[in-house]
Formats: structure tokens, C-alpha cells, sequence
């Protein structure tokens, strides 16, 4: 490994690893951190279908052939978790939980996280009855009665590919109304099998090792509203993890890092690239793209 390297990418997900791509093929010496595992969120998806030229793919496969491709150019990764970073005379020191890495230009491609409901024992029942995805995990429910807690269009896409194989789903709205696109509300709204609530607010998961049930208070008139379930899917947004850059990146309002359309941000030789910057489209092209202008600029940088 190099004392500095030219390039660090945090975050292996799509954006992350097609920068380690152009850079890697640029000729410059490139460490990825991530902190979980490679792919990023769409290595839990069971069919992707979106990239152009594949038809179809799942979502670890597209990722394994992603991390081969930058495994072969010559990427060197870690395991860890980027607590924060500094520059000082042109150099950068990337801080994790084991120790530091040091390079002449960073590329921050570090996603975003699903929005947790924020309720006592939701993390002790993820996994045991409590999903964030339902392509991941709507499978597993096939014939049963699911709940979906959200109201925009990420929600009612879960919700119209739960109701094709379970036998009921109820959507919990926190509002009086789904800030959706019509014509997603309209598809829900045609299908038998779907139940939509508004002005519900969860207050509780039930159940002792496994999720049995939930308990809602409805905003309007306060009245108790209690569904018995085995599945729930938390479909209320996803959040930026970037405060710990603040020192380096200007964020907005809800913690996304601004850049310009060279994915620069305020610091020199420091770029981001993909979810975690403000931008109104989140999707793997968009990931792509951002990637490759960063690995782009940093090389330019760099020269």
C-alpha cells in the first residue's frame, strides 16, 4: 500500500466503485473504505432492471461484478468505518475506527440510510418482522397480511409489489393525504387487496422475539389503532450520514453535500459523488455519472 495515495473513495456502493474505475484506469493508486459491505444498498435487491444494456440482473451479482472489475484494475479496500477528515498541505488524512489513511484527493461516496421511525425496540425487531425493503424481503410474506408505514412514491411502489403476493397490505399514512405521484396513488387505490389509513402516528411494535403486532394513535381524534401483523415495511425516506465531513463539505438542510456539476465541493481536491449529494434523481445511472466526473476532476486535479 502506498504511504499516500492518490485517490480515496469512501463508500464502495455504484458511485464509489465506478470513480475507483476511471481513476484506476487514469493510472493513479486508489484506496476504497467502506464501512459494511460492497454494493451499497442495491446488493440487497433480488432483480434490477434499470442499468442500461442488462436486461436483468441481481442486485449482488451486478455487485460482485462491479467489485471484480475494480479488483482487477488494481484497488486497494478496507473494511472500516470513516469517523473524519482533514487536509493539511494538500494532503488529506482520512480517520477510522482502525487508524489513518492519507491521500491527495477524496471522493465521498457514502449513500444515505433508510429513516428509522425513531420507536422503542426498532432495531431489536429489524430483521425479525421489520423490513426497509420490500423487494428484499416482500417475498418472504407471500400469502400473508403486511403494513406499510409511508405516503410517497418509494411507499406506494412497495406497496403494489406487496400486493401482488401477499394477501393483504395496509398502508399507515402519518398525514391526511400520500404526496405521491397520481398515477402511483391511482394503481394503489385500484387494487382489492390494499387498505390505506391516514393520520396515524406508530407508537409501538408488538411481539416478544418476533414483530406480532403494532399500535397506532390516530392524530385527529387520539383513538387507539392496533394491527396484528409479521411484517411491517418502514418506507418513510432515507437520510445523508455526512455531519462528519461539515469541517470540509458545505451540507443543505436535510445533510447532503452540495457540489457543483463537477461533483466539487467547497474544499479543493475533495469531490462527492452519488447519493449522498443534493440532487433530485437517486438512481444507479445518476450514481454512475456522478462517479465517473469525479474520478474525472480528481484526476484532472491531480494533474
Amino acid at each position: 500500500m502506498p504511504n499516500i495515495y492518490d485517490v480515496i473513495i469512501v463508500g464502495g456502493g455504484p458511485a464509489g466503485m465506478t470513480a475507483a474505475i476511471y481513476a484506476l484506469r487514469g493510472g493513479k493508486t486508489v484506496l476504497i473504505i467502506e464501512k459494511s459491505n460492497f454494493g451499497g444498498q442495491i446488493a440487497n435487491s433480488p432483480r434490477v432492471e434499470n442499468i442500461p444494456g442488462t436486461k436483468a440482473i441481481s442486485g449482488l451479482d451486478f455487485s460482485s461484478n462491479l467489485f471484480d472489475q475494480i479488483s482487477d484494475l488494481g484497488v486497494d479496500f478496507e473494511l472500516e468505518d470513516v469517523e473524519g477528515i482533514t487536509k493539511e498541505n494538500d494532503i488529506f488524512t482520512v480517520k477510522t475506527n482502525y487508524g489513518e489513511h492519507q491521500s491527495k484527493t477524496v471522493i465521498l461516496a457514502t449513500g444515505v440510510e433508510h429513516r428509522h421511525t425513531g420507536v422503542a425496540r426498532e432495531e431489536e425487531l429489524t430483521g425479525k418482522g421489520i423490513s426497509y425493503c420490500a423487494t428484499c424481503d416482500g417475498a418472504f410474506y407471500k400469502g400473508e397480511e403486511v403494513v406499510l408505514i409511508g405516503d410517497a412514491n418509494t411507499a406506494m411502489q412497495y406497496t403494489l409489489l406487496l400486493s401482488n403476493y401477499c394477501k393483504k397490505v395496509t398502508v399507515c399514512a402519518l398525514f391526511d393525504h400520500l404526496f405521491a405521484d397520481q398515477v402511483l396513488i391511482d394503481q394503489v387505490y385500484s387494487k382489492k387487496n390494499v387498505e390505506v389509513f391516514f393520520n396515524k402516528s406508530l407508537q409501538e411494535f408488538l411481539g416478544e422475539d418476533e414483530l406480532t403486532g403494532l399500535r397506532f394513535v390516530d392524530t385527529k381524534t387520539n383513538e387507539e389503532f392496533k394491527i396484528n401483523t409479521k411484517g411491517v415495511f418502514i418506507c418513510i425516506g432515507q437520510v445523508p450520514d455526512n455531519k462528519r465531513y461539515e469541517n470540509l463539505v458545505e451540507l443543505d438542510k436535510r445533510g447532503f453535500i452540495v457540489t457543483n456539476e463537477n461533483m466539487e465541493t467547497k474544499t479543493p481536491g475533495l469531490y462527492a459523488a452519488g447519493d449522498c449529494c443534493q440532487k433530485e434523481v437517486r438512481q444507479l445511472a445518476t450514481a454512475f455519472n456522478d462517479g465517473a466526473i469525479a474520478a474525472t476532476k480528481a484526476i484532472q486535479y491531480l494533474k
